[in-house]
């Protein structure tokens, strides 16, 4: 995390919260069952949450990652108070937008126009505000010829294209996500996510659950990982992530012997996960190749070059992304992108073949650079995830202070 978001106010303050949930195991359904078989009416607690505490300041996106019942999702709720912790404390502060409950305030009589007035109300927005963004809402959601209609009449996509578009378009402080961004097609997801991005560069401060790990590495500053309701590691989601990673193979490869040919797993000398994927396609080969055609990896902030795979899959793929992140030496990623936002649908695969991905310039200052790549599918699912595959060494004739290079020129009169 920047030393300006390091000394930005804290705006999310959760202390040893905890929540369970109690579980009937032969609940009746009617009064007269619950009367006459009120001794049937066996019961579990389940302690969801047993103890969680972190911060989150104003600019900062958080990621929550763990397996399914882990409690992530409690605690966005927790966050947007559809739930209430038992014990503990959670103190927010700003305006609160969610994406969790997509549509939780949408009456399918009313019609899109209606529901957008309605539920952006919910969010805060007086009329005039709303007003303001109608025509950026409407636009969004991609829903023009249908916005009259009532929302009974809408499939389930354009359903959450319009509620999608009415949440991003509040203006929160806050916002939460949990397992949205698979709203829609492909192009639509793409768009949601330059949004999100959009976001961010305004500094909403921004918390996401998402199992998909590429997703929150383009995202956010930090991830938080949830295990049997407590808090087992948290840091930079390029550190946290390959241990969790690690856990899920690990438990993925219990009792499936058979599997462990085909899953990628590998670790660097300091016994850190470098790769892993389901091995469904792998990259064989990677280079970085200057413009004479050359391997090369040491290049000005001005010149081109052109990262190249070679890569195998077991068979034809048709929902393949394929992602590239450069990291300073210090963890923090200098830029991200994949063919889904650049192109907003996925790419497909041939059982062999190569890609190559031609980069105009490096703008940044001089020092050293590590790449990661990935195959996935647009969830985030990984084929293969391929850590610090290379280094770039960039190398300006003058070394200017600063992050990134500026091409520049003086006049002086």
């Amino acid at each position: 995390m920047s030393t300006e978001k390091n000394n930005a106010p804290v705006v999310i303050d959760v202390r040893n919260v905890k929540k369970k949930f109690r579980i009937y195991k032969d609940r009746g359904n009617t009064l007269k069952e619950r009367l006459l078989f009120a001794a049937r009416r066996k019961h579990e607690d389940h302690q969801v949450l047993k103890g969680i505490s972190f911060q989150v300041r104003k600019g900062e996106a958080v990621g929550l990652i763990g397996e399914n019942g882990c409690g992530k999702s409690t605690t966005l709720k927790l966050l947007t108070k559809i739930l209430y912790p038992d014990a503990g404390t959670i103190r927010m502060t700003g305006r609160v937008s969610s994406l969790i409950e997509l549509g939780a305030g949408f009456h399918p009589d009313l019609s899109g126009l209606e529901n957008i007035y309605t539920n952006a109300s919910i969010f805060g927005l007086s009329r005039k505000e709303i007003d303001e963004r109608l025509e950026e809402i409407i636009a969004f959601s991609e829903l023009e010829e249908f916005i009259d209609n009532p929302v009974r009449t809408y499939s389930s996509g354009m359903y959450m294209r319009l509620a999608f578009a009415v949440a991003i378009n509040v203006d929160a402080d806050i916002l939460l996500i949990d397992e949205i961004l698979a709203v829609g097609d492909a192009a639509f997801q793409a768009k949601c996510f330059r949004k999100l991005q959009e976001i961010k560069g305004k500094g909403t401060t921004i918390v996401i659950v998402s199992h998909a790990m590429s997703q929150i590495e383009n995202i956010c500053d930090r991830s938080i990982w949830i295990e049997d309701g407590v808090i087992r590691l948290e840091g930079l989601p390029r550190d946290v992530h390959p241990v969790y990673m690690e856990q899920m193979s690990k438990k993925n490869l219990h009792g499936q012997d058979e599997q462990k040919d085909k899953l990628v797993v590998e670790k660097d000398e300091e016994g850190k996960l470098k790769r892993w994927g389901s091995g469904e396609a792998k990259m064989t080969d990677v280079s970085v190749i200057d413009a004479e055609g050359k391997k090369r990896y040491e290049y000005s902030p001005w010149e081109p070059f052109t990262v190249h795979i070679d890569y195998e899959a077991q068979k034809e793929l048709k929902d393949v992304v394929i992602g590239l992140a450069i990291y300073r030496n210090d963890g923090t990623m200098v830029y991200g992108t994949n063919t889904l936002i650049d192109t907003a649908k996925p790419v497909d695969l041939k059982e062999k073949g190569s890609i190559d991905l031609k980069v105009e310039n490096l703008p940044v200052s001089n020092g050293t650079y590590v790449v990661d790549l990935a195959l996935h599918k647009p969830d985030g699912f990984n084929y293969d995830f391929w850590r610090n595959i290379c280094r770039l060494e960039i190398a300006g004739k003058v070394q200017t202070p600063g992050e990134i290079a500026l091409s520049h020129s003086w006049s002086i009169r």
